[in-house]
């Protein structure tokens, strides 16, 4: 493929998904990352995109957001992974808050199998995965409708919070650093995440590789109030990520990575994340906690220089 027929798809991908990783640009076009960051660059150069961390947005990308049509296509199997592993984070009879979003979205379809559970949300999307599981019961928010990503903000979604509590909090947004935390593209929907994770006990936050490094206009919430970042393992591929993970690390988030290309199980929940396989060439598996107070097997720990590594879940379940 020509430069010229190269550059014109990944312009195509980036005006179609608002945001694409090199990783998937470069799977796409058929070539190298190498390649790939050198044409994002050219079209940076002629002002048809805008670099961030490990992808390309469109021009004013602090500022603009894709519809919910172009973000269900955007790192899909990692969101399904990610919710996969955080469904398990998730015990019967809790009662928790589930912000709008596409891999909040996917959660949902998750939490219908636990019984018990009560989910406050104030997403159209997240209420319908969960409308006919007989044993969970949904709480919506009230709120003025914003069709973009179906979600209810404004005063009186934000009202009806408070006072409210919760064992955890699930939250999505559009880009996550380790200086700045969790931040989104509009001032309305940011107001309703800070209320959705004061009510919250832990705050975990869904994003995938894609989200890492990213800062978008409006924060939601400080990395001092994150409690765990569930991620894909895309994350740690990429040497800007990674270095993102470990900075989030060392503020004190804790990481847990979901794998990629295995099949979904059903959460064994209170357990914590649902454990699969390790991947071929990780190293070997553990049964249960490191010695030394280490972190388990799919979550972040002190590396041999200071740094921080990442092991993938372990098989088997407790």
């Amino acid at each position: 493929m020509f430069a010229a027929e190269r550059r014109q798809l990944i312009l195509e991908m980036v005006r179609a998904n608002g945001a694409v990783s090199l990783r998937e640009l470069a799977r796409v076009v058929q070539t190298s990352e190498v390649t790939v960051r050198r044409d994002v660059r050219a079209l940076e150069a002629e002002g048809l995109l805008d670099r961030r961390h490990g992808g390309a947005v469109l021009p004013g990308g602090f500022s603009r957001e894709p519809g919910y049509p172009q973000k269900t296509h955007l790192a899909a199997a990692e969101k399904s992974a990610i919710a996969d592993l955080a469904a398990g984070l998730v015990e019967e009879g809790d009662a928790v808050v589930v912000g709008a979003g596409t891999t909040t979205q996917e959660l949902a379809r998750r939490l219908a199998r636990v019984p018990g559970l009560t989910v406050v949300t104030n997403s159209l999307l997240v209420a319908q995965a969960l409308a006919h599981a007989n044993r969970v019961e949904v709480v919506m928010t009230g709120g003025t409708l914003r069709g973009s990503n179906y979600a209810l903000v404004g005063s009186g979604a934000e009202q009806s919070l408070h006072g409210l509590r919760v064992s955890k909090a699930f939250i999505s947004g559009s880009g996550l650093t380790a200086e700045r935390g969790l931040s989104t593209t509009n001032m309305l929907s940011a107001s309703v995440d800070r209320a959705l994770v004061q009510s919250a006990a832990e705050v975990i936050v869904l994003a995938d590789h894609t989200k890492l490094g990213a800062d978008t206009m409006f924060q939601t919430v400080p990395t001092d109030a994150i409690t765990r970042l569930v991620t894909d393992e895309h994350a740690t591929a990429d040497d800007t990520t990674a270095r993102e993970l470990d900075a989030l690390a060392d503020c004190g988030v804790q990481i847990d990575v979901a794998p990629l290309g295995l099949p979904a199980e059903p959460p064994v929940h209170g357990t914590g994340p649902v454990q699969h396989p390790a991947p071929v060439g990780i190293g070997p598996r553990r049964a249960g906690p490191p010695p030394g107070g280490a972190p388990l097997p799919g979550q972040r720990r002190p590396g041999a220089h200071g740094g921080m590594v990442v092991r993938p879940l372990a098989s088997g379940r407790p």
